[in-house]
């Protein structure tokens, strides 16, 4: 939390294009960076485009209320052809989640709320597709390769140090 650095990403789990940019993500937060940064994940389901995207932010939620967002983060992107509400709980099986837990909680829409945090947090920050990156708070516009990011982390970085946010190192 005390990370120099801050990403927030927006994204969609049935988004081929955030699934491009998982394995960048994935690069960057274990690269020489990965002292330095915090990585915030937001869920924007575009649901116009993406008619599973909104179970499936719900379903990575139930995850995490089990203890493991991120390893439902990462099968989600690894199988974005299989999030309907069946593949849903045969992902919570795979994971060795409650899946009766689970069930109740995408029966239910339990994590509906937080789901529609994420998306006004978007709309407020101006935000439409995805994925969207912020570092430090300030929009990236353009590419998201490694290249780009971890340019724009070190640039947040200099900035940081320069301001008296970060420790120089």
């Amino acid at each position: 939390p005390d990370a120099p650095v801050t990403i927030v990403e927006y994204a969609d789990f049935e988004c081929p294009y955030c699934g491009q940019a998982e394995p960048t993500i994935r690069e960057l937060l274990a690269g020489e960076e990965r002292d330095e940064l915090r990585y915030v994940f937001r869920h924007l389901p575009l649901t116009d485009v993406h008619p599973n995207a909104t179970m499936a932010a719900e379903a990575a939620e139930a995850a995490g209320a089990q203890g493991m967002f991120w390893e439902m983060h990462d099968r989600l992107f690894e199988h974005q052809d299989t999030l309907a509400p069946k593949d849903l709980r045969r992902h919570a099986e795979a994971l060795g989640l409650d899946v009766e837990r689970f069930a109740e909680d995408l029966r239910t829409r339990a994590w509906a709320p937080r789901v529609r945090e994420d998306v006004q947090s978007a709309d407020e920050s101006g935000v439409s597709g995805t994925p969207s990156f912020f570092v430090n708070g300030r929009r990236h516009h353009g590419v998201y390769d490694i290249a780009a990011l971890r340019q724009a982390v070190r640039a947040a970085r200099l900035l940081a140090v320069a301001d008296g946010s970060a420790p120089a190192r």
